[in-house]
């Protein structure tokens, strides 16, 4: 018994050292930082916000019902993390062939109450973005409201001046319910095509795009989509027994017009 108590205070131990060892793993700078995935869940509609020429406007302006919608939360003068998702995202879109403002649209929102129309336009031209881009600002309860409902957790570092925050993609359906999660700065266009797929809720996309969706499912641990070997077999093998059908028929036919 002296063991089994000797053993049980071990692990105890060990287990309480290891959570210290990752609460103290974790920079101060980055506390509170991060992202809980809301899956399924709305963002508000009417929170109000000012586009890049000024102009007020809600979020209920870009859901319209018809195209997903690809969220960002950035700040448009951030030295570091938003300069490469931006534009690495951009280029990502660039290289898959679907056009931002005909299959969907793309919402940039500081997270930067400080931020002005004159600073996302400014943004906008140096990114070179087209017409189904748009970049707003807005005022501080707004920008929080939103960031609670997509989970994204961010703080405003005093001593660096700058915002710590995550590098993620929200896909969101055309409705504004949260489809999907990507997170990096460099995406494979693949991943943005069956992310947006996935949130058009077979409103976009061609028959052999929904296609995908039936091959590829996403990966939570990898945070990415993985072939889904087992759907691609099941596919497979339906269409072995289509095609034999065909041939079984095919050949009776032939057989019986040849006793014609």
């Amino acid at each position: 018994m002296k063991i089994l108590y000797l053993v049980i205070v071990l692990i105890v131990a060990m287990t309480a050292a290891s959570r210290s060892h990752a609460a103290e793993a974790v920079p101060i700078e980055l506390a509170g930082v991060g992202v809980t995935e809301h899956l399924g869940e709305s963002v508000s509609l009417d929170l109000p916000f000012k586009d890049e020429t000024g102009s007020p406007v809600t979020l209920r302006r870009y859901f319209e019902g018809e195209r997903p919608v690809l969220m960002l939360l950035v700040y448009y003068e951030c030295p570091n993390l938003c300069h490469f998702l931006l534009n690495g995202f951009s280029d990502s879109l660039k290289e898959f062939g679907w056009k931002a403002g005909e299959n969907f649209k793309v919402v940039a929102i500081s997270i930067d109450p400080g931020e002005t129309p004159e600073t996302a336009l400014k943004k906008r031209e140096t990114l070179g973005a087209g017409e189904g881009w748009h970049f707003l600002t807005g005022q501080e309860p707004n920008i929080r409201t939103l960031a609670e409902e997509l989970g994204f957790h961010y703080r405003y570092d005093a001593i660096q001046k700058q915002y710590a925050h995550s590098a993620v993609i929200h896909a969101l359906t055309p409705q504004g319910k949260i489809s999907r999660y990507l997170y990096g700065i460099n995406f494979q266009p693949r991943d943005l095509k069956l992310a947006l797929l996935e949130a058009g809720e077979g409103r976009i996309g061609t028959a052999m795009d929904q296609l995908l969706l039936f091959c590829y499912h996403y990966d939570p641990v990898g945070k990415k989509y993985a072939l889904f070997a087992t759907r691609l077999m099941q596919g497979a093998g339906a269409l072995t027994v289509i095609g034999l059908s065909v041939l079984v028929v095919f050949r009776k036919r032939k057989k019986s017009c040849s006793h014609c």
